[in-house]
């Protein structure tokens, strides 16, 4: 079904090279990630055809499983909860021969298991979302050595456009628990842009949900492309807007007395 999907869904756009929103579909993501991941890897001027993913659920629903069965890249699915790696493992891995599944439970400390497992360093997507210590995980995988060509995370825009803020660290994180609402976890857009930039990186844009941003190691992409980008900078969360009936001000106001660590 999800195959079908990519293939209805991705026939119906109207692409611009440089309006990022119009590469979108979804096959198995959960928003338009499938066609913005598609269409850059597509770019990539020397790709390696693997990915890594961190928060890869039961592969029916995630950022890679479109580039492992449709265009069958090789990669690397990282998840936390052994019932849904083992699922993956079982049921979707065959689907691709060169998806390898592992169960782990990611954090800053253990970065260097996933640094073994892997076959590149710098693979073509790496896809983060844990919706949690993203940002802490994410700033180790790229002092580890990580150089991935495209960076896909999820960022949470109940921090609004400007902030730069993610929650306080914390390894036994779990955002079901956290807070009621579940609106305290990850990391704002605007810190995202701050670390990948510190990084090098390129910042591509956010999906029109409101839930991924994008950004790119520009040097492994035509200069003229690179150039012509113009993405979404910010876009209010669509799900948690129709759940909260409330812009995202509102809704930040309910987890402010939180603690928060600013990223400079």
């Amino acid at each position: 079904m999800a195959l079908a999907r990519g293939a209805a869904t991705s026939c119906c756009r109207e692409i611009d090279s440089s309006v990022p929103h119009t590469w979108e579909f979804s096959a198995f993501s959960q928003n338009g990630e499938d066609g913005i991941i598609d269409y850059l890897s597509r770019k990539i001027k020397k790709p390696n055809r693997y990915f890594v993913e961190i928060g890869s659920s039961k592969g029916m629903e995630n950022n890679t499983s479109w580039l492992g069965i449709a265009r069958k890249y090789s990669g690397l699915w990282i998840e936390g909860n052994h019932a849904d790696s083992d699922w993956a493992a079982k049921i979707i891995s065959p689907l691709s021969l060169g998806i390898e599944c592992i169960c782990l439970k990611v954090s800053p400390s253990n970065v260097n298991k996933i640094k073994e497992k892997t076959l590149f360093l710098d693979p073509d997507v790496f896809s983060l979302d844990i919706d949690g210590i993203d940002y802490y995980v994410m700033k180790a995988i790229i002092e580890s050595g990580f150089r991935p060509k495209i960076c896909v995370v999820e960022y949470n825009s109940v921090f609004g456009p400007e902030m730069r803020l993610t929650i306080n660290y914390n390894d036994d994180f779990d955002y079901t628990t956290a807070h009621s609402t579940r609106l305290y976890f990850g990391v704002s857009i605007n810190a995202w842009r701050e670390f990948f930039a510190l990084h090098g990186y390129r910042f591509v844009g956010v999906d029109s949900n409101g839930v991924n941003a994008f950004f790119i190691n520009s040097s492994e992409f035509e200069r003229e492309f690179v150039d012509r980008i113009r993405g979404l900078e910010y876009q209010e969360n669509f799900y948690h807007a129709r759940k909260f009936k409330a812009p995202w001000k509102k809704q930040y106001e309910r987890i402010a007395h939180m603690g928060f660590a600013e990223v400079e």
